[in-house]
């Protein structure tokens, strides 16, 4: 019993395994602001509960991109986190068909789907020390996805550019609950995306505690994506692990979409956006987006002068 109030004290305003009804739900989820703003009204509306059953309701929810399955899953790891149980309801065939084919649904006992077109990068949730596995992970899921042509030294050091962000979200996160990945190939829409997103404190809460710097959820994103910018000292990465990411897709046509805290910051064609969402999502998450009508051939500078 003494834990319990020690456990009520620290998480003031939550529910109680109360007679009411624990219930949630959830829209369309796109890659794109108001996906990512969805997302973080539902951990807000999540995070009211502890001890409880809850009921999440899909019905809504007309289409999702399967690669924003992993910050579903830093969404609902938090939840569980909080000693809830998660039971999703409502799916549209065509929803529960996308997420049962990345593997998101089997943590919540539905079976599992074949993916025979070979589209998606299955969703895993990885401990931060799992940096060899996600390699891996890479190196299978990547292939035969239509990537623009890359040169041998190139592929290697995107795919190495990618194991950055994941070696940089488990090194400054402080995220307890692990690293969560998914990505999918639209063949029709042209375009590839792989998301990673981690459940910790977040890129403004980071650079308060290890600098002292106060600044916005915004400004904290444009501050990390300075080149030199980190908050480490010594020989340790820092920063967002995203140079050599961003050159490419910038030549590509793609998109990076970054979300932390309140922060959002999108690079696109269509130019460089950074402002707020109106809720908070719990942890960080970096989207690529890579453009796969692209018939460019790509090689680092250093392959060309030889």
């Amino acid at each position: 019993m003494k834990v319990l109030c020690r456990l009520l004290s620290r998480r003031p305003g939550r529910f109680l395994m109360s007679n009411n009804s624990a219930k949630a739900s959830l829209g369309e989820i796109r890659s794109n602001q108001q996906g990512f703003t969805r997302l973080a009204v539902l951990a807000e509306a999540l995070n009211t509960y502890l001890l409880d059953t809850v009921d999440v309701d899909l019905s809504a929810c007309t289409w999702f991109d399967a690669n924003m399955s992993a910050p579903l899953g830093v969404v609902f790891a938090h939840a569980v986190d909080n000693l809830n149980s998660i039971k999703l309801g409502g799916l549209r065939p065509g929803v529960e068909t996308i997420l049962a084919k990345n593997r998101f649904l089997a943590g919540f006992g539905f079976p599992e789907r074949e993916d025979t077109h070979g589209t998606t990068i299955p969703y895993r949730r990885f401990t931060p020390t799992d940096d060899r596995y996600f390699a891996a992970y890479l190196n299978q899921f990547l292939r035969g996805k239509d990537l623009p042509i890359m040169s041998t030294g190139l592929s290697e050091r995107f795919k190495n550019s990618i194991l950055e962000i994941f070696v940089n979200a488990a090194m400054h996160s402080e995220s307890k609950l692990g690293i969560f990945a998914c990505g999918q190939y639209f063949p029709q829409q042209h375009r590839l995306d792989f998301c990673v997103a981690d459940a910790g404190v977040g890129i403004r809460r980071k650079i308060y505690k290890e600098l002292g710097m106060k600044m916005n959820s915004d400004k904290a994103i444009e501050w990390a994506l300075q080149e030199g910018n980190t908050t480490r000292k010594g020989n340790v990465p820092g920063g967002l692990g995203l140079k050599l990411i961003r050159e490419f897709i910038t030549m590509n046509k793609g998109r990076i979409q970054i979300v932390s805290d309140r922060g959002y910051w999108e690079f696109s064609p269509q130019g460089e956006t950074l402002t707020r969402i109106d809720t908070s999502f719990p942890g960080t998450v970096i989207n690529i987006e890579i453009n796969t009508a692209d018939t460019s051939s790509y090689r680092l500078r250093s392959e060309s002068e030889n």
